[in-house]
């Protein structure tokens, strides 16, 4: 059934009204984009664990992985208009918003876990103002795994890749497709083996973790770790419902979130090489680019960092401007 998302405000309001009523307690529901076995829908189960204990039931949140409550691409607006109180979502696929929100996966800015986090100390700041003005109350942020090339073939140019139907999950991506003659398709994560096995796409950039959850060497045959962008998933609650929790409450949820953002770095730290082995066992091949196509994207990233600076606020040109030492 089809519900407006006025009516959904209303009705999500009202049950929120008599759980809490009725039991003391408050019940929010997270949807995640990604599969249950992905790290971090796992970290954001313990966040979720870690919130129940820590309120003594006084808060219960409860995940929905896999696009299973909304998709991947409907969850940032789920949240903003109260269908959903807390939520996780890749924030660089609304950079189309606000070019603020695609500062972490602009090409070649930030290529290390190391200078992800200096970026991203850089713009939390002007990340949570922006949130604030969208009805959201930022929570936490981690890291994927570097982003790396998969192809159905082997590459050794950006000319190789001209006329393949490629991934593209933010303006990034699409940006990059143009860039090098490739056919950009938006795909949500959760659509992925679909997408693949249709051959709606043949390649995509993203990291060895999404590439393992799907088993993508099904459908692929090589891995270029090209290391392209780190880019975040970030969690964020309704402010609405948020202002609607009591103090302790908050402070319960605020240290969750910052023990969820530790934890969630180092599972990403961990995961990246134990997720390029299991590309290995599914039988790709992961291997570095040649100096050739490393150049050619490289300069690709250039032409897109440079584009999208010009259109981006006085925050996002400030916050590369202080990562670069400029």
């Amino acid at each position: 059934m089809n519900r407006s998302p006025k009516l959904s405000v209303l009705a999500a309001a009202a049950v929120g009204l008599l759980a809490s009523g009725a039991a003391g307690a408050a019940k929010w529901d997270m949807p995640l984009a990604y599969p249950a076995s992905n790290f971090h829908s796992e970290n954001a189960a313990a966040f979720a664990a870690c919130v129940g204990k820590s309120t003594g039931g006084k808060l219960e949140i409860a995940t929905h992985p896999g696009g299973s409550l909304f998709k991947g691409n409907e969850i940032k607006r789920a949240v903003q208009t109260g269908q959903a109180q807390i939520g996780e979502r890749l924030l660089s696929a609304h950079q189309n918003e606000n070019a603020l929100f695609g500062i972490d996966s602009q090409p070649f800015l930030a290529t290390s876990f190391k200078d992800a986090e200096r970026l991203w100390e850089i713009a939390r700041p002007a990340m949570q103002k922006l949130l604030d003005s969208q009805n959201l109350v930022y929570l936490y942020s981690v890291p994927w795994p570097p982003q790396g090339l998969y192809v159905k073939k082997a590459v050794d140019s950006a000319a190789d890749l001209k006329g393949i139907k490629f991934r593209a999950y933010n303006a990034t991506t699409a940006k990059m497709a143009e860039l090098t003659g490739m056919i950009p398709t938006q795909v949500e994560a959760a659509e992925l083996t679909q997408a693949f096995s249709t051959g709606v796409v043949e390649s995509m950039i993203t990291s060895g973790a999404t590439g393992n959850d799907s088993k993508i060497w099904e459908h692929v045959s090589h891995f270029y770790t090209v290391d392209a962008w780190l880019p975040r998933n970030t969690v964020m609650a309704n402010k609405a419902a948020w202002n609607g929790l009591d103090e302790a409450t908050r402070k319960a949820v605020t240290d969750c979130a910052a023990q969820a953002a530790k934890n969630g770095y180092e599972k990403a730290v961990a995961y990246t090489d134990m997720t390029l082995e299991g590309l290995r066992k599914g039988g790709m091949t992961v291997a570095p680019p040649s100096d050739k196509l490393k150049a050619d994207l490289q300069e690709v990233g250039k032409v897109i960092i440079d584009e999208w600076l010009k259109g981006a606020g006085p925050e996002a040109k400030e916050v590369v401007d202080k990562f670069r030492g400029n």
